[in-house]
């Protein structure tokens, strides 16, 4: 089989699409044949050693976590799924391992994918569905009819924390780039800012919930745009924010640990038309490599990138 794989962490230069012998599955895993993979920046900050202490310095290393595609073949000790399943999820993150032909993942980071969605649209659900809800619900407790101000919501996070508040029923305000100021007038929330613009002054105080998907929000901004019983949530990892969360009460750091129940709760919604995420991207595997050098350069597009096998 081909993959995706490097030999030393680096940037776009030492990825390489090479063939690749995967091991039998063992206690708890499966073996999937990938239809589709979904690009995420973690991908390449992994690959340039984002957390190599964690990662470890064995080589060749894979990359690619999101994915859909059809069980070939399950390990000892798993129960529930079999071969010739239809089945979306998640690689583990430090074998990694999605853009390949093939993957084993452990049986807990999958689901079955519903007949009637799509291979395409499955992978570009499990990082940034579940990062949503991590953040929207589990660390910002967002309700119906409160107010949330979502910030990078062009993006796969962004749109993803849009379907979910407008699920929960909450009023939506974004702000995006000018590429997609257009697309966001048309789905009608509550209000549409510009990143080039300052944020106005009647936003002071407005909302229960300021989400940061694009880790372009200062500190004091979070605070401008929070109400004083409300809270602010990040997912850029930087010091700042790891040491907010810590310290006050209107500040929260939110992961996207995969989970099962979440990513159930988010297929559950795109089946009934509640969770579209744009896929403006796509190239098949052979390309792909150029793709997340695009990506990874700062050639950022709506919504989702995918790599697809067929």
């Amino acid at each position: 089989m081909q993959r995706i794989q490097y030999h030393r962490y680096g940037g776009p230069e030492v990825m390489r699409l090479e063939t690749y012998e995967l091991p039998a599955t063992l206690q708890g895993e499966v073996r999937v044949r990938i239809k589709a993979a979904s690009i995420n920046p973690l991908d390449w900050k992994l690959r340039q050693g984002f957390m190599k202490l964690m990662m470890g310095g064995r080589f060749p290393r894979a990359m690619g976590l999101d994915f859909s595609g059809v069980v070939e073949e399950s390990g000892p000790g798993v129960p529930g799924l079999s071969t010739g399943d239809e089945v979306l999820g998640t690689a583990p993150m430090k074998s990694s391992g999605a853009f390949a032909e093939a993957v084993i993942t452990t049986s807990n980071l999958l689901i079955k994918k519903p007949a009637s969605l799509s291979f395409r649209d499955a992978a570009a659900l499990p990082s940034v569905g579940v990062t949503a809800w991590r953040s929207l619900v589990d660390a910002g407790r967002l309700k119906a009819g409160q107010s949330v101000f979502i910030n990078g919501a062009a993006g796969g996070v962004g749109q993803a924390a849009i379907c979910i508040a407008q699920a929960l029923g909450a009023a939506v305000t974004v702000r995006v780039g000018s590429s997609w100021l257009a697309e966001a007038k048309r789905r009608g929330f509550v209000r549409v800012l510009n990143y080039n613009d300052t944020l106005p002054a009647d936003l002071e105080g407005a909302f229960d919930v300021v989400f940061d998907c694009h880790g372009s929000l200062s500190a004091k901004q979070e605070g401008f745009l929070t109400k004083h019983t409300g809270v602010a949530v990040d997912i850029d990892p930087t010091f700042g924010n790891l040491f907010r969360s810590l310290i006050s009460s209107r500040h929260r750091f939110a992961r996207g640990m995969p989970s099962q129940v979440i990513l159930q709760k988010v297929v559950d919604l795109a089946v009934v038309g509640k969770f579209p995420i744009t896929i403006s991207r796509m190239a098949p595997l052979a390309e792909a490599t150029a793709l997340i050098s695009d990506l990874e350069g700062g050639k950022r597009v709506p919504g989702k990138a995918l790599i697809i096998m067929d």
